[in-house]
């Protein structure tokens, strides 16, 4: 009888997929660099954090607008609890809004799958997790691909946006493409302000295709939240000015798990996985780990 080896640190193929991704990145980053808006590129140069010795895997993604700086601290938290953890960088992200423009979901569950290749070289065990769009990318490839994980968090999922523009997205994202089909350039409207939590992370502004692919994304998790079967954990700011609060307990309520756990986090900002208030979200993602046994708990 062949016994498969249990794979607990990284090896040759580990370190070409890893040179790979950060290959692409840094062919996109020159492309794509626009003065005053492409940040430096270690904001979105995607990174692995390997834990000798451990089994398990996080992959971890970021959310719209964003790259994978935004997940750091959580990332650093996770590794610290003796998790491997790689965080991808989302297609048209770490860039410049502009290619973000010409990217949709599917690209970004690309990203996410050769994420997942990444830690399958190295770890038996994969939990998937992320915030906002990155949370609904986390829940729609568990849905794709059931067998891949262990368990999937979703912190701040966009079941459904509270700004008025993101209800008119796809509207205005059908004009600017009449617009462009007529030549006319006035008064096409291709980007939106973005309030930024990060600023340092953030692009500015937020191309409307983007709102669009993300309502798609989200359209397709939600007719399928009852085929997840794993242990979920859903986290939601009660008062996110972003994302309508009521996502959160949608989320929860169509998992078709009975492993599922939802949690509050009294905040009024939607950025709740960097900063003081991140802890609060930690300390629950380390206490449904614990529970379902995949980390050690904290010794006393």
């Amino acid at each position: 009888m062949t016994t498969v080896p249990v794979l607990t640190k990284p090896g040759k193929a580990t370190a070409r997929l890893l040179a790979a991704e950060s290959a692409l990145f840094i062919r996109e980053y020159e492309k794509n660099y626009s003065t005053g808006e492409s940040k430096p590129p270690d904001i979105g140069m995607p990174f692995f954090l390997h834990a000798p010795g451990s089994e398990t895997g996080v992959l971890i993604i970021h959310g719209l607008m964003a790259a994978p700086e935004e997940v750091r601290e959580w990332a650093n938290f996770l590794h610290a609890k003796g998790l491997t953890v790689y965080a991808p960088r989302l297609s048209g992200h770490g860039t410049s809004s502009k290619d973000l423009s010409v990217r949709n979901y599917r690209d970004w569950l690309n990203s996410v799958d050769r994420g997942h290749a990444i830690l399958k070289t190295c770890c038996k065990n994969i939990l998937v997790a992320g915030f906002s769009t990155g949370a609904g990318l986390a829940l729609q490839s568990v849905i794709l691909k059931p067998h891949d994980f262990e368990a999937v968090i979703a912190v701040s999922a966009p079941l459904k946006f509270k700004s008025f523009s993101s209800r008119f997205a796809e509207l205005l994202n059908g004009f600017n493409h009449l617009c462009n089909y007529l030549g006319i350039s006035y008064p096409v409207r291709e980007f939106l302000k973005n309030d930024a939590d990060n600023p340092q992370i953030n692009y500015l502004r937020c191309p409307v295709s983007a709102f669009v692919q993300v309502k798609k994304l989200m359209r397709n998790v939600r007719r399928s939240l009852h085929d997840i079967d794993i242990p979920a954990l859903v986290i939601q700011a009660k008062n996110d000015p972003k994302v309508a609060p009521a996502s959160g307990p949608a989320i929860f309520q169509r998992l078709g798990t009975d492993k599922k756990h939802f949690v509050w986090i009294h905040f009024n900002r939607h950025g709740i996985v960097r900063g003081d208030i991140a802890l609060e979200v930690f300390k629950e993602v380390e206490s449904f780990l614990t529970a379902y046994s995949l980390i050690n708990p904290r010794p006393l």
